[in-house]
Order: structure tokens, then sequence, then C-alpha cells
């Protein structure tokens, strides 16, 4: 999901290729030195609408109100007032003179001390009221909701509006205008809106969101940019102690570790709508670390936030984001309740961080409004709704928008509509849009038929030497509520076709319950996962020996049929039922899955090929899960950010089918990824399984070993194929992402935005003695009986797209052909 992610990202960035403010001003401030002059104040005069100067002493500050001057101001120099005698004012130089009577100031610069700090001190008293302010302060609590996201290309100059690309589509620069923010020009090219109901309670900790309208331009049917958008954004809480953007834990500057990492500086106190607040500027203490610069307006008696703008530090280790701005306001109730009326989110998407690079706005604006409070509502109106679809709220008429809008469309954002609706009948674009939506999902839409996956079109192995693949799908939309689904493949040296097919049905959508079945006839590498997947058309290794090492003939052929039905009665809880018949052979001449017809008398002889009838019952919980679609398909908006609980029951049955044994199996599969605030991301994973019966190696817990040069998910570095194998295991894997947090603290790495990992896994098992007596195959058994472990430590975004890992091994160190020491990568995209 991540890789998709970024890949509609750069649908944006192609797209690049292919009501107005009445007062602006920017410039630069500068100490007596000619210094840049990094987080001073700038405010138009007699207001409270101001920003910080960034890194390098520069800003830029727009009103929709007309002043006629600002003031510049830092702690420790006087004050700078600057008539502004144009409505635009740009490129201001403007000079700071060091203050020449103190007085009781106290003069800060670099690092503040926590000591004597007047800002810290209102900062405490911010700390102890927190779960007393604004929604906290009631049992109950509902509101109207209606947020705006948008997207627009940024840095239009004439060069770029006259570039070939954009041969026939001109007319999409009419819309060109200037951010509120940045100052730079920008063209709208993705809008959508909503309208919500949210109700909460705080007795019980539940909270519900009833969507009544939802409306987007250009993107209508593509569910997988829309859901794209909003991940971006996720809800967050000023008051926190972090707050999560782009998987990452930025340190809040109201956090009680905030003294630790930001500098503040109490700049100025004045009333704000008959409240008397006070002003407080901070920035970070160190560079490379997740912190924002800014500043905020606190009311003098209930310690509340009135207004806070911050801005990421430019050094904060993120990639593909240049810039990012947050925006809040609150409104005062009753004299003492202030409650959340504004937040706006501006991102500035680009794959530099140079001023100059062209890149993408991401906008989130959201209103809120009609708070009631403490009107309880039935024990049942929290539950979660499983697969909840309402085609009317995504089909409301322009008159219901011009109603129930919180704030009009600017001239800009009524054209984004029509412009999109427009560039959608060019070819040329219809073209940029197909390729790039290809790259992101896999596969090619014909009609109502995809092509893919194309990135499994080759492949190669020793058995079939070259592979060719070729298959599809079929797809109406998003929300198809059956799918069927196949593939041929043909291997060059063995001269073999293979094949597979599949078909789902959602017969009843509210609980999705789904029906579906399928056939698969291919070669296959048994033995790179504990936890068996369900789906008959499953990855196979088999085809990626060519970025292998080793010995990679171990290979079976499999005959898999199944038969499944599901349903998902509670949100995020699916049960699954199954039944399958399949036959194993070996692949090899040099490997075999023999087994003793009789172990008690081998002279009886031994079976080379296995059949097999299986009955299955899994539960799949995944807390915290939220996905994309409505049909029988879904898609994860985000594959590593909730824990999940496989338990899966399997019962072989002799006779059927003319099966061949008779056996239990219990799997346990347990993941949980933990946001550790400010220091990275801690990933857990346990498979624990128990086989009851006695089987041959083609039905046995093979320990996944990787012998490819990439780092895959579940499986041990340093390990062969089929190394390892037991009836009875437990594995565990811990991994630990301090996402730069140690590098960021080393002047020579801190530039290069590095990010560390470390790791551990191991794994114990053992096997029976009547499984030891069947095996006649051509696999010894060793059992992991001494615990195989191995570690490993590792670098990532390198050049932002590259992670190697070292990985060394712990245990098992004598074995003939043990691999003690090993290399591997990985490319993937992360914020």
């Amino acid at each position: 999901m991540k890789k998709k992610k970024l890949l509609f990202l750069g649908l944006f960035f192609l797209l690049t290729l292919c009501a107005v403010a009445q007062t602006k001003v920017s410039g630069l401030v500068l100490d007596e030195t000619d210094q840049p002059l990094p987080f001073a104040n700038v405010y138009f005069k007699n207001s409270s609408e101001g920003v910080i100067t960034d890194e390098n002493g520069k800003f830029y500050l727009e009103s929709k109100n007309t002043y006629s001057a600002i003031v510049v101001s830092f702690v420790g120099f006087s004050a700078n007032e600057i008539p502004l005698e144009k409505t635009a004012t740009y490129d201001l130089r403007i000079v700071l003179k060091e203050a020449q009577e103190l007085k009781e100031v106290v003069l800060y610069s670099g690092k503040t001390s926590k000591k004597n700090n007047p800002a810290i001190d209102i900062l405490r008293k911010i700390w102890e009221r927190r779960r007393q302010n604004g929604l906290n302060m009631f049992d109950q609590y509902q509101y109207d909701k209606y947020e705006k996201l948008e997207f627009d290309m940024n840095n239009i100059d004439s060069a770029f509006m006259e570039s070939k690309i954009f041969r026939g589509m001109e007319f999409i620069f009419k819309h060109v205008d200037t951010s509120t923010v940045t100052g730079k020009s920008y063209l709208p090219i993705f809008i959508n809106e909503s309208l919500s109901e949210v109700y909460g309670d705080n007795t019980t900790n539940s909270e519900k969101e009833i969507l009544q309208a939802n409306k987007n331009s250009g993107f209508s049917d593509n569910q997988q940019v829309i859901a794209f958008v909003k991940d971006l954004y996720a809800e967050y809480d000023i008051y926190n102690n972090y707050l999560k953007f782009f998987d990452k834990d930025f340190v809040s500057p109201l956090s009680r570790t905030g003294i630790n990492v930001y500098s503040y500086v109490l700049a100025d106190s004045t009333y704000i709508e008959d409240k008397w607040c006070y002003n407080i500027v901070f920035y970070p203490r160190r560079k490379g670390e997740l912190t924002f610069k800014g500043n905020f307006w606190v009311n003098d008696t209930t310690y509340a936030i009135k207004k806070i703008s911050m801005a990421a530090s430019k050094g904060a280790n993120i990639n593909w984001v240049k810039d990012m701005y947050i925006e809040q306001e609150f409104e005062v109730l009753n004299d003492s309740v202030f409650l959340l009326t504004r937040d706006h989110l501006m991102t500035d998407f680009a794959l530099r961080k140079k001023d100059e690079s062209k890149g993408v706005y991401g906008k989130r604006t959201t209103l809120f409004r009609n708070y009631v409070f403490d009107e309880k509502k039935p024990d049942d109106f929290y539950k979660k709704e499983v697969n909840y679809y309402n085609e009317e709220v995504h089909n409301r008429s322009d008159e219901y928008w011009a109603d129930n809008r919180f704030e009009s469309l600017n001239k800009d954002e009524r054209a984004v509509y029509k412009m999109l609706d427009t560039l959608k009948t060019v070819p040329k674009f219809k073209r940029m849009y197909t390729l790039v939506a290809t790259l992101g999902s896999g596969y090619y839409q014909m009609g109502n038929f995809d092509y893919g996956p194309i990135f499994s079109s080759f492949g190669y192995n020793d058995i079939e030497g070259v592979r060719l693949r070729a298959g599809g799908r079929t797809y109406f939309s998003q929300n198809d509520k059956w799918r069927l689904e196949g593939y041929t493949a043909y291997g060059f040296k063995d001269n073999q076709f293979k094949y597979g097919i599949s078909g789902k049905w959602m017969v009843e959508p509210k609980k999705r319950v789904i029906i579906g079945g399928g056939n698969r006839r291919d070669i296959e590498q048994i033995g790179v996962s504990l936890t068996a997947s369900p789906d008959v058309l499953g990855r196979s290794f088999a085809s990626s020996s060519l970025f292998a090492s080793g010995d990679n003939s171990k290979l079976t052929s499999i005959n898999y049929t199944n038969f499944f039905a599901e349903i998902e009665p509670l949100k995020n809880v699916v049960f699954r039922t199954s039944f399958s018949y399949k036959t194993l052979k070996s692949a090899s001449p040099t490997f075999s899955l023999d087994y003793y017809v009789d172990p008690n008398n081998p002279a009886l002889g031994v079976e080379s090929s296995l059949q097999q009838y299986e009955y299955n019952f899994l539960i799949d919980y995944t807390p915290g899960r939220r996905t994309i679609g409505y049909g029988v398909e879904r898609s994860d908006v985000d594959d590593n950010d909730y824990p999940r609980i496989y338990l899966n029951f399997t019962q072989g049955i002799e006779g059927i089918f003319n099966s061949d044994f008779d056996y239990q199996k219990l799997q346990v599969y347990y993941k949980q990824p933990i946001l550790i605030g400010g220091f990275g991301r801690f990933f857990s994973t346990l498979e624990a399984g128990k086989i009851f019966g006695a089987v041959p190696l083609g039905l046995m817990g093979v320990i996944p070993g990787n012998q490819s040069y990439f780092i895959i998910d579940n499986t041990y570095n340093l390990m062969n194929y089929y190394e390892f194998v037991a009836d009875e295991y437990v594995s565990l894997h811990l991994e630990h992402n301090f996402n730069g947090r140690i590098f960021a603290r080393i002047p020579l790495l801190r530039d290069l935005n590095l990010r560390e990992i470390v790791g551990i896994k191991g794994v114990y098992g053992t096997v029976s003695d009547r499984n030891r007596r069947i095996n006649a195959s051509t696999i010894e058994y060793r059992a992991p009986e001494d615990i195989y472990w191995e570690y490993h430590a590792g670098v990532g975004n390198i050049f932002k797209v590259f992670r190697i890992d070292f990985a060394w091994r712990g245990s098992y160190l004598n074995l003939p052909d043990a691999n003690r020491f090993t290399v591997k990568g990985v490319f993937g995209f992360h914020f």
C-alpha cells in the first residue's frame, strides 16, 4: 500500500508536467551583521495574524483584510514597524537591532533556558489543564463537520506553461493563483468535499462519524487516489504529546516532553476577542528531529489555546515533504469553553527541498459548528458498520452543496470541477493518467478487464528456466460485488503450461458474506511462510530465482483446489471456512517429498506424491484496520499501521477423494506495530503452531528461509530453504526503526536523513519421532531445538528509496553450508 501511495503522489507530479487576499508581504529578517534571524515574529499591526520566519529568516504573510504596517520582533531585539504602501509588498529586507535597555526582559538566543523562563511556566499550566478544556469538559458531544481537501501544482512559471507536454491542455493555466502561506503560484488540480455529523461519548471513549455528503473532482471513480489524499491528513489533537503525520510521530509543542526538543519564548500579550492571551514562540533546539516552529496564543485563565500556527522544521527527517504548515483556531463558548472551529493543514510535496523545485500542495481545511453537549445516545449507537455504503451520499445535487457548505468555494475551487471534467476528455491527459494508474495498481485496464499484474510477467527458476506469465481480472468499479481472476504461465525449460483461476461473490454486503473458489496448477517454493495463506492464487516465490542465491531446485508441483465462505459479523473480525484438495509432487529430479507407506515396515516402499483433503477454519482480527472500497475485494489504507491476530485450524481427513493422511494443525499469528513517540516505530511478530498426527514433508512446518538478495518479511535472512523443519514451533521477530533519531545527532550524517534499524529474530521447534520415521525424502529433518536466532542492523532511507541490512547468524554456526553473515536490501517509498 505504501508503494501505491507514493505512485499516486507521482500522479500529481506527472500532472505538474502535463476570495482574493487584500494584503500580501514577504521578505527576509536579518540582524545588524547581516545574519538571518530564524524564528522571528512577523505580524500585521493591531492584529493576531502573523507568522514565524523560517530557518533562513524568510517569511511570507497574507490576509484577506487590509493592513498598513507589519511589526517584526524577536526577544533581545528592538521591534521594527514596517509601513506597507501597497497591498502586495515583496522581498523586504528588514534589519533588527539589539535592544539597548532590556530591564526585566531576559535575552534568549539559540537554546533557551528551561529555568526562570516565563514561557515554560505558562506551558506547565497548559499541561495541568489540557484534559479539562474543549470537548473533554462534557460527557457527550456532537457537531457538524465540513472538510475540503485540495491538491495544487505549484511553482508555476511561464517556462513551465510553455512546455511541449501541455500542448492541447493550455486552458488549465487560466486557473493559476497565489498561495496564502508561501506566496508561490499554484494551479488547483483536485478537490474533495465532505459533510459529516460527528458524535462522541467521553464516558465510554466512543466516537462515530456519519458521512452525509461527498463530492470530488477528477478522480471520483478512483478510490485509491481519494484514500491516499485522506490518509495524508489523519486526525490529531494539538494537546497530545505526539502528532502523527505520514507515519511519523512529531513532538507537539504542547507536549510534556517539548522542553527537551523546543526552545520557548514569551513574545507578546494582548486581548483577542475580549480574552487576555499570551503569545509564545517555539522553535527546535536541534536539527533533524521531527519538530515544528511557530507560535500559539493561550488564554491567561483557562490556559486553553486560542490560536496556533506552526510549520514543520526544515531539517525534519521526512521524505517528499518540503514544507508543512498547520493552523488551528478556537472560539470561546460561555466564557470558559474553547472549541475548535477551524483546522487548516498544508503540505508542499516535492522531490527535492530546494525553494525553486516544483511540486504539489496538499491542503486540508476543516470547519466545525453546531456543537451540542451532554445528549446521551443508546449504547448500540456507536457500533461500527461493517460495510455500509450509501450511494446517495456520493451523488448529492449542486443545490444541496450550495445550501449546506460551511463556506462558499472561491472562483478557483469552483472552476477546478469543470476544468478536471474537461481535462479528462483530452487524449494526451488520458494516456498520462493511464500510465501512472497502471504503475500504481500493477494492472492495465482495458474496458472492464484488467491485464496483470504486469510485474509478474517475467520470471526465472532452475526448473522452468525462463517463465512468462499472462493474466488478468474483471473490473467494473472499486465496489464490484463479484470478481473473476486468472492467469496462465509457460516455462521454456520444462516446456509446461501452468494456470490458475478463481472467483469470488459477495452475496450479502452488510456483513460481507463472501463465497468463492478456484484451482491452481503450478510450480511453487514451499517453505517461504510459516502461516499459510488461504488464497488459491497466492504469491509463489518459485519464479523469483533470478534474484536468489544457493540451490533453488527444491520446488514442488502443486494442483490445488479450494472452496470457501467467509463472514465479517463485526468490524475487522472475519470468520472463514474452506474445503480444499491438493496433490503435491517434486518438480525436480534432485529433490523429493517421498514418505514411507508404513513407517514401521519400510520394506513396503515409498510414495513420491501426496493427495490431501483438508477442512480449514480461521479467525482474522485486525483492530484499527482501514480499507478502501465496499466490494468483494478491498485494499488496506496502510498495512503496517494496525495489529493483526490470526488463528487457523486445519483438519486433514484421510480417505475422502483418496486423501492420504489424517491430522490436525493449529496456527497462531500475531503482529503488533507500535509508534513510540519520538523514538520511531517498533514491530513484533509472533508465530506459533503444532501438528497433531503423522505427516510427510509436504505437510510439515518448514521454517522460512530467505535465499534472495532482498529483505522479505517473516523469513530468516541466513537460513536456506528446508534447512529447518518442525511439527511444533514458536517464532519471534523484533525490529525497531529509529527513524533517524540517532543519526540526527551526528553532524556528518545529519543532513543525509538516514534512518537506523535494528532487529533480532529467533525460532524454537521440534519434530516428533513418528514424523522422523515417516520421512523418506531427500531432506534430513533438523529442528531448531536449541533455538536458531539471528540479528541485524540496517540503514534506511538511502537516496530516499533504499534500505540495506547487515545480518549475523547467532546459532548453529557449525552446520555445513551455514551462512554466518549476509547483506540484503530492499527498495521502498516511505515518508
